[in-house]
């Protein structure tokens, strides 16, 4: 592994001068991808700059409602805290079927949602993956693929992304807050994540040195009945093969809001919005679901391992939308 230096930094505005002056320099914070990347060389940094002494780890209330998440927030924290599992509860739920309680005790909001893809071929150095190595082709479209997206790839790329809470930020419409060498900004989360096009090293539309400050979640009442549903080839510790984010409202037997998002199915978390405008105003029964699940996959593309991942996102929709309708009363 290449000797990397290391500093720790205390103020967010030393934090991001350090890194921005030095294009070989990264943030370090829970470190629970990136330690990883670098012992397998994938990462391969001059300096690291400790960002774990910022305050940037509180939960705090917005005006007008809403939740502000801190970057440096840890996940356990996060999924503990009571107005959010109150208010939020896909949120919380999301956090929890993520990693391992080991993990989530040390890695952050801002953490999860920068983290890298697992796919095999990004991690091995020896292989043509563009997400590393742009130009040096997808060895997934022709490889082992079975837990790769079926949504929003291109020819260049079809990992898949792995975070769980990134689904449940993207359907609740979550804001990123961010600062760097330019100022701050606040970025929409469903503009936060990219689709590879033909630039898949780009996963996000940060600049060097800007600094996830932290993600507001805005006051929604429908998110008060929200449910994450993630399936995964075994119970804990382990990728979704396809998850749902679904906070919906039922009024008279017909949906009177419905925000609704994929995971594991595509190359960025996936709003399902063809899916939310067939259902809006739909009678809330199996037939509305089946549906919107079917007209939102439409537009897959299976690469042969996970031509399956279709039919299973299809049935996992329909059964998140069921287990809303039950609670609402109205099935």
């Amino acid at each position: 592994m290449r000797p990397v230096s290391y500093s720790r930094a205390t103020d967010v505005g030393a934090a991001i001068g350090a890194v921005s002056a030095d294009p070989e320099s990264a943030f370090l914070a829970g470190g629970t991808t990136q330690v990883d990347l670098l012992r397998i060389y994938v990462e391969q940094p001059r300096r690291l700059v400790d960002i774990n002494d910022l305050p940037l780890n509180r939960i705090e209330e917005l005006p007008g409602g809403g939740l502000r998440l801190g970057g440096l927030a840890r996940m356990s924290d996060v999924a503990e805290e009571p107005e959010l599992v109150r208010r939020y509860p896909m949120v919380a739920e999301a956090l929890l079927l993520g990693a391992s309680p080991q993990l989530r005790h040390m890695a952050t909001i801002a953490g999860n949602l920068m983290q890298r893809v697992r796919c095999s071929y990004f991690r091995d150095v020896a292989a043509g993956c563009n997400k590393r190595a742009p130009g040096t082709g997808c060895s997934a479209i022709d490889g082992i693929n079975r837990g790769h997206a079926v949504l929003g790839t291109s020819d260049c790329c079809i990992a898949t992304h792995p975070s769980d809470l990134g689904v449940a930020l993207v359907a609740l419409d979550a804001v990123v807050q961010t600062e760097g060498p330019g100022g701050t900004r606040s970025i929409p989360i469903d503009d936060f994540f990219l689709l590879p096009g033909q630039t898949p090293e780009r996963e996000h539309p940060l600049t060097h040195g800007e600094l996830v400050t932290g993600i507001d979640l805005p006051p929604l009442p429908v998110a008060a009945t929200s449910r994450y549903i993630k399936i995964r080839d075994r119970e804990s510790y382990e990728f979704a093969l396809a998850s749902v984010a679904v906070a919906m409202s039922v009024v008279d037997d017909r949906i009177t809001e419905i925000r609704l998002a994929l995971g594991g199915v595509a190359t960025k978390p996936w709003r399902a919005r063809q899916a939310e405008r067939l259902l809006d105003g739909a009678p809330a029964t199996t037939e509305s679901f089946t549906r919107a699940a079917e007209a939102e996959l439409a537009p897959a593309v299976p690469h042969g391992m996970n031509t399956f991942k279709i039919e299973l996102a299809r049935r996992t929709i329909v059964r998140a939308l069921e287990i809303m309708a039950q609670r609402e009363g109205t099935t």
